[in-house]
């Protein structure tokens, strides 16, 4: 286990094993949380302003109380689980025993069910930084105001309230082209009930998965994005450009069908695929594996 001690705002941890902060933040897995010039990490989450740097054997999270750390931040981040074992258990693949080295800090964070959604229907088709972008423009219009940190502002993500009286028009100012429409049927849905967002952790990842299908803008992709990064659906494997083009690389032939790669992972990983997939997709970006496809 490791020791917590609070001091001004901080919470200082120490014997983190397999958490850096670059691993966690850069693996396509959140879209909030933005590298400062001191090399830390500050994101929002939860309504709350978080700073998070690495300092040796040594986590600072700024801006957070012990009560806090303990009540959100340790669920949010994901610290009680072994990562340990599972990349003991992964490494038994000699590819992804090489991949874990390259993000060998990651953890899949337990996010927001409706601010994921949103977030991966404003992803589809788009780079990160366009990504964050748009994001930002959403929460700095329609979110509730949080307070200043380092100068900057920031804003909570727009809960589906502050977003039901919103046309497509009004989305398109926050930069989300034709995903507009997408946003705004899809809060309608979540806010008539049509489908129970946060209820669906409760269901298998077949049903969940299927509940959102039903969503506008939701695809196979989003949906397995969903899944695994807010909804401990850790069996989900989400296929972008970047992972297909890994999985051929290393395991199956190119243009090797979606629904067939789809079918290998869950075979290969089991109820460990989600984990997987993020060491792949790290591996994948860090030594430029299908980029040519991604530019093209």
């Amino acid at each position: 286990m490791y020791k917590i001690t609070e001091s001004d705002e901080k919470i200082i941890i120490k014997g983190i094993k397999d958490f850096d902060p670059i691993h966690i933040f850069e693996c396509g897995q959140c879209f909030r949380w933005n590298k400062e010039e001191d090399g830390s990490y500050t994101g929002v989450a939860h309504g709350k302003i978080l700073n998070v740097y690495k300092d040796g054997e040594y986590i600072i999270f700024d801006q957070t109380t012990k009560d806090d750390f303990i009540n959100l931040w340790m669920n949010y981040f994901d610290l009680k689980r072994d990562y340990g074992m599972i990349k003991e258990n992964l490494s038994k693949d000699p590819i992804l025993k090489e991949a874990i080295k390259h993000g060998q800090g990651i953890r899949i964070l337990n996010q927001d069910e409706w601010e994921t959604t949103i977030s991966f229907i404003i992803s589809s088709n788009r780079g990160i930084p366009v990504i964050k972008k748009s994001i930002e423009a959403l929460c700095e219009k329609y979110g509730t105001y949080i307070g200043v940190y380092r100068g900057r502002k920031y804003y909570d993500f727009p809960t589906p309230k502050q977003l039901l009286n919103c046309s497509e028009e009004d989305i398109k100012q926050s930069h989300t082209g034709y995903r507009a429409k997408y946003i705004v049927n899809t809060t309608h849905m979540i806010e008539e009930a049509h489908v129970d967002l946060y209820g669906l952790k409760n269901l298998s990842t077949h049903d969940a998965r299927n509940e959102l299908l039903k969503l506008s803008g939701v695809g196979p992709k989003v949906a397995d994005c969903i899944l695994l990064f807010c909804m401990g659906k850790y069996d989900a494997f989400p296929i972008d450009v970047w992972v297909k083009r890994v999985m051929e690389y290393f395991y199956l032939p190119e243009e090797t069908s979606l629904k067939k790669v789809q079918l290998f992972s869950q075979e290969k990983f089991k109820n460990l695929a989600g984990f997987a997939q993020q060491y792949l997709f790290y591996y994948a970006r860090e030594l430029g594996i299908g980029k040519k496809s991604v530019d093209s």
